[in-house]
C-alpha cells in the first residue's frame, strides 16, 4: 500500500459540501483506504484570473493499492463527478484534487493515456494552503526533493523575513522576474552588482572570485533586515559554482570552491528559489540583449573564454547544472540549496513572471 498525500480545494458553488463530498466519495473508491483528512481553511485565490471568491482548502492522506496513474485517474473521476471544469487555468472550480506526494516517488511530467503527472506536485513547497493543511495531519511525511518533513517545509516559508531568489543563467529573464515579484509582494530587491566573468585562464580565478565577492556584500548577515516584507534576488551564489563546473579548468574551480564555502557563514541563503528554465534559442537571444546591457560582457566573455563557440550549449549544461543542484536533497556543492524550490517555464517571460509571482504570493 503507498501512502498518499491530496490536496483538496473549491471556490465555486457549496463549497465545504462539495469538499466533503469529494472525500467521501474519495474514500470509497476500490483501493484507496482514508485515513486521515484536516480540516477546512479558506484561503485568497492566487494566480488565475481576478475576482475569483475565496477557496476552501484542505488535505487528506491515503492508502491505495494503485499505481500513481491510476490514482490521479480516480482523483479525476471524482473532480469529473462534482463537475469540475477545466476550460480556465488556475480558475474557479467546484473541487479540485491534486496529487501531492505518492510515497517517495518522483515523477517528472511522465504523459500516460493523454494524462501527465508530475509528483511531487511541482508547486507545492511554497504553497501555504497545500502546506498548513498537510502538516496537520501528516507533519513527519517526507519531501523526497526538499530532503526534508512536511513540518521543515512550512517552517521555511514562515520565515519573518524571506530571502526568495530567482535563479537562472544569462538569458534566462531572471533579473525581470525578480524585478517583478519585487514590484507586486513590496520586497526588497538585490540585483546582482557583477555579472559571471566567464573568463579563461590564466586571470580566471582572480576574476570570478572578484565577481563572487562582490555578489556575496548584499546578502551579508550582518546587515540583513528583519522587516515582514522580505528580499528578492535576481541571483543564487550556486550559479557560481555551476557556471565554474562548465567553464573554468580544473586548478581554477578548485580555488574557487574554498571560497563559495567560506561564504555560508556570513550571508542569508535564500528559502525559496524560483529556477527560471528556457530553450535553448530563448536563452541565446536574451543573453545577446543582456550583454549589450552589461556593455556587452557577458556574452562577448563567452565567445572568448573557455565556454566559446556553442553558447547555446553551454547556457543550457549550466541550466541543466542548476536543475541537478537545486532538486538534489543532498549537499552536493559548496554551498547548501534552499528547500522550497519552483521550476518556472521562461521561453514566455510574462507567462513566466505571472507563474513566480504567484508562487511567492502563496507563501503569505
Amino acid at each position: 500500500m503507498a501512502r498518499c498525500l491530496i490536496g483538496c480545494g473549491s471556490n465555486q458553488g457549496a463549497r465545504r459540501e462539495q469538499l466533503d463530498r469529494a472525500i467521501e466519495l474519495l474514500g470509497v473508491m476500490p483501493g484507496i483506504r482514508l485515513s486521515a483528512v484536516s480540516r477546512h481553511r479558506e484561503t485568497r485565490p492566487v494566480g488565475g484570473p481576478p475576482d475569483q471568491p475565496p477557496f476552501l482548502n484542505g488535505a487528506c492522506l491515503v492508502e491505495t493499492e494503485l499505481g500513481p496513474h491510476e490514482l490521479l485517474g480516480t482523483l479525476t473521476a471524482v473532480e469529473n463527478t462534482l463537475h469540475r471544469d477545466r476550460s480556465e487555468r488556475w480558475g474557479p472550480r467546484t473541487v479540485d484534487l491534486d496529487l501531492l506526494l505518492y510515497d517517495e516517488l518522483v515523477i517528472d511530467d511522465e504523459v500516460i493515456d493523454g494524462a501527465a503527472l508530475t509528483v511531487p506536485h511541482p508547486r507545492m513547497t511554497t504553497r501555504r494552503f497545500v502546506l498548513e493543511p498537510a502538516v496537520e495531519i501528516a507533519p513527519d511525511l517526507p519531501h523526497p526533493l526538499a530532503g526534508c518533513t512536511l513540518r521543515d517545509l512550512l517552517d521555511n516559508i514562515s520565515q519573518s523575513h524571506l530571502h526568495v531568489a530567482v535563479v537562472g543563467v544569462p538569458g534566462s529573464g531572471a533579473p525581470e522576474v525578480a524585478s517583478a515579484i519585487a514590484d507586486a509582494t513590496l520586497a526588497r530587491l538585490i540585483q546582482a552588482p557583477s555579472p559571471l566573468p566567464w573568463r579563461p585562464a590564466p586571470a580566471a580565478a582572480a576574476a570570478w572570485t572578484s565577481a563572487l565577492r562582490a555578489c556575496v556584500e548584499p546578502l551579508r548577515s550582518d546587515t540583513w533586515p528583519d522587516d515582514p516584507h522580505g528580499t528578492v534576488a535576481d541571483y543564487w551564489l550556486g550559479t557560481f559554482l555551476a557556471a565554474a563546473q562548465e567553464c573554468l579548468a580544473p586548478t581554477d574551480l578548485a580555488g574557487l570552491d574554498p571560497e563559495l564555502a567560506s561564504t555560508e557563514a556570513d550571508t542569508v541563503p535564500p528559502h525559496v528559489a524560483i529556477l527560471l528554465r528556457a530553450s535553448p534559442a530563448a536563452l541565446a537571444a536574451r543573453a545577446a540583449a543582456e550583454g549589450g546591457r552589461h556593455g556587452g560582457r557577458s556574452l562577448d566573455a563567452v565567445e572568448s573564454g573557455n565556454c566559446a563557440g556553442d553558447i547555446e550549449g553551454t547556457l543550457s549544461r549550466i541550466q541543466d547544472r542548476l536543475l541537478q543542484a537545486l532538486r538534489c536533497c543532498h549537499r552536493s556543492t559548496a554551498l547548501d540549496r534552499p528547500l522550497s524550490v519552483v521550476i518556472v517555464d521562461a521561453d514566455d517571460l510574462g507567462r513566466a513572471v505571472d507563474e513566480a509571482i504567484a508562487a511567492v504570493e502563496a507563501v503569505a
